[in-house]
C-alpha cells in the first residue's frame, strides 16, 4: 500500500495516481484536491489541519 505524497492517505491497490517528475521523484495522490495543492499551489501540507504530513 501507498501513501499520499500530500496527506499521507492510505492508498487501495489500483487506486491514485503517480506523478514521476524529471528528476525521478515519484508522488503518489489519492485525489486531485492534493495533488494540486502540493504541485500547482505549492503548498505546504504542515499547515492544513486535514492533511496528516508524514
Amino acid at each position: 500500500m501507498a501513501k499520499c505524497s500530500f496527506c499521507s492517505g492510505t492508498l487501495e491497490a489500483g487506486t491514485g495516481t503517480m506523478v514521476v517528475d524529471r528528476a525521478g521523484k515519484i508522488s503518489w495522490f489519492c485525489s486531485k484536491k492534493c495533488e494540486k495543492n502540493l504541485l500547482k499551489l505549492g503548498r505546504d501540507p504542515r499547515r492544513f489541519k486535514w492533511a496528516k504530513p508524514a
